[in-house]
């Protein structure tokens, strides 16, 4: 996108060309990058300066209305809108879902940012999985959080393994357990799938589990919850301060989520060589939500710590 429209100041909105905002202050950028929407369809937009090595800078958004002339198709957002074609149809083929937090992306780092990937293998992809009967002998007890089905289930990923889900399901009958990664269930909200309004029972591990709309909460839905529970939040990430402290989602200026003892293992994990690889990836991650001490400020705190539980789609440089 060469524009976007400035909401810091909402009764005088401005639109701002690339070329003109790349030009204000370092203090002017980062008041206002966490303001800025699409011109065509009003979705939260980012800003991305330009690269060390010669990339220019730009302003982009991953909530696009459908049909919004800014949209362009690219391999990355193909593959995202698969996945969440294939989440929605779990969500109508499933009793519940297990999150598997240690499974992998399908493609590699290197392949997804190329774009490489072939039409047919994406064809593949978007085909839904059938639910197949999984044996006591199949057991995975090695995972520790990862939570398995009972002799009465059927599981949707035939990697999964078995234990009692609790409560709520019916005694009778088999149950279709769906097993999911962070990788689709992050791409499959960004593209507006039906699983943050869905009544499907979520499991995090063998005790906890939640309705999925209770679950998963966009970051500019984010509120403090009384007991400290933990959520799935996800949205897109607006910058990364200089020191590597924080990262600012886009959706809310009012959330910060720190990364200081673990930016290093992060950016390895995800390919983030640096700050600008932060500016427009889509994020979602498991963890616990509250106010900071001077109560002007909400802290999304991964829980543990724990790289598994975190997930971070970086743009493609053509997006």
């Amino acid at each position: 996108m060469l524009d976007a429209i400035c909401l810091f100041d909402e009764s005088n909105p401005i639109t701002y060309s690339i070329f003109k905002f790349q030009k204000l202050s370092d203090t002017d950028i980062e008041k206002y990058r966490q303001t800025l929407i699409c011109p065509a369809c009003s979705g939260k937009a980012y800003y991305r300066k330009a690269s060390k090595d010669g990339k220019a800078a730009c302003f982009g958004s991953r909530y696009h209305q459908a049909g919004c002339r800014e949209f362009k198709p690219s391999q990355s957002k193909e593959r995202e809108e698969l996945h969440a074609i294939e989440v929605n149809q779990l969500l109508a083929d499933s009793d519940a879902m297990i999150i598997d937090f240690s499974r992998q992306p399908r493609l590699s780092r290197g392949s997804v940012n190329k774009g490489k990937q072939e039409p047919a293998k994406l064809a593949q992809n978007a085909q839904t999985q059938k639910p197949e009967p999984i044996s006591t002998s199949e057991s995975e007890a090695k995972a520790a959080d990862r939570p398995s089905l009972s002799t009465n289930a059927k599981a949707t990923d035939s990697g999964a393994g078995e234990a009692e889900l609790r409560g709520g399901q019916a005694a009778s009958g088999e149950k279709r357990i769906a097993k999911e990664g962070l990788e689709k269930l992050l791409h499959s909200l960004m593209r507006g799938s039906e699983l943050a309004e869905s009544d499907l029972w979520v499991y995090t591990d063998e005790k906890y589990r939640w309705r999925a709309k209770n679950l998963f909460v966009n970051f500019a839905d984010a509120e403090p919850t009384e007991t400290g529970a933990p959520r799935m939040y996800w949205g897109t990430i607006s910058h990364v301060d200089k020191e590597l402290l924080w990262l600012n989602p886009a959706d809310s200026k009012e959330v910060g989520i720190p990364i200081d003892k673990i930016a290093a293992p992060l950016m390895h994990k995800f390919g983030l060589d640096e700050r600008r690889d932060f500016e427009g990836a889509a994020i979602i991650l498991f963890g616990k939500c509250f106010w900071n001490k001077a109560k002007n400020r909400k802290i999304i705190q991964l829980w543990s710590n724990d790289l598994n539980r975190i997930y971070i789609s970086k743009l493609e440089e053509n997006e």
